[in-house]
């Protein structure tokens, strides 16, 4: 085993519980920033980490012809996420909003199916379905339900939103590598946010401490270390492998949200976000045409 290879499992869980510290501190966050400004600030600051890490790194500069793809990642994946996202928890709890999101890969599948011409096999069909079952389980025990414009909703345009960032990125990906990827991709997304960063500084000087720390937590772990982090997850593990680790998240958030914000989960929350996973995985595993042939392997 290599020296770095050591390291892989305490970046594992870097990586996962910086990402999951979002739901539970976006929450604590929200007493005190409204949430466009929230996303401004927050991201502001994970900008500035990403232009140190390019002077310092400097990463091939992308072609001209990426920049717009580079604008749309940051617009749907960083901005408009986190719009919906942070207007989202104003109502949904950090545990349910985990949940939500994490039929995103689900929704990404879909959004090839449509767009890029991929299949899904009977199997990928009834996974899907029974993903949906438990987001609607979740989004009805939240405030407003499942009508249009309540809490639940709004975190779940926020996944198709990330599906949709997911399926663009690829080829920024795989032609200038994860992190430069990303360093370009939150700069985009903090220049589409700066419209409400004026109003976040007016909030900020007489907030309280804890929403300065919360802000900084968001700024610094989710949206810079989280990445950094998966990014080496991935390029040690592969995209395949590493994507299992993710259903670490949903626990992961349950835990942080109970020890944060006092948060207990309701009953009705848990059997939907198994019943969403249970879809997520079933598809992601048998909903391939050819997949199901190799799964024992």
């Amino acid at each position: 085993m290599s020296p770095v290879a050591r390291f892989l499992p305490l970046i594992v869980i870097v990586a996962i519980l910086s990402w999951a510290s979002a739901y539970p501190v976006v929450r604590i966050a929200l007493r005190d920033l409204p949430p466009v400004p929230l996303a401004a600030a927050r991201y502001v600051i994970a900008a500035m980490l990403a232009g140190g890490w390019l002077a310092w790194a400097r990463p091939p500069v992308p072609a001209r012809g990426d920049w717009l793809r580079i604008l749309a990642c940051g617009a749907i994946g960083i901005a408009l996420y986190n719009i919906l996202f942070n207007t989202g928890e104003v109502t949904v709890s950090a545990g349910a909003a985990s949940l939500l999101i994490s039929a995103m890969p689900l929704i990404a599948a879909l959004i090839a199916v449509a767009v890029m011409g991929e299949r899904l096999s009977a199997w990928g069909w009834a996974g899907s379905l029974c993903s949906f079952a438990g987001v609607v389980l979740i989004a009805e025990g939240q405030v407003g339900g499942i009508s249009l414009g309540s809490g639940a909703t709004l975190v779940f345009g926020a996944a198709v939103c990330g599906a949709l960032y997911t399926t663009l990125q690829k080829r920024l990906v795989l032609r200038y590598g994860a992190l430069p990827t990303i360093c370009y991709i939150l700069i985009a997304g903090a220049a589409c946010l700066s419209p409400w960063l004026p109003q976040a500084l007016r909030v900020l000087p007489s907030a309280p401490v804890r929403c300065w720390a919360a802000v900084l937590e968001l700024g610094v772990f989710p949206a810079a270390i989280g990445y950094a982090a998966w990014a080496f997850v991935v390029g040690h593990m592969g995209a395949a492998r590493g994507a299992g680790l993710l259903y670490l998240l949903p626990p992961a958030t349950l835990v942080l949200a109970f020890f944060l914000t006092g948060e207990i989960p309701s009953v009705r929350t848990l059997l939907g976000g198994a019943i969403v996973m249970a879809g997520v995985v079933i598809t992601n595993t048998y909903g391939h045409p050819g997949r199901m042939g190799k799964a024992g392997h």
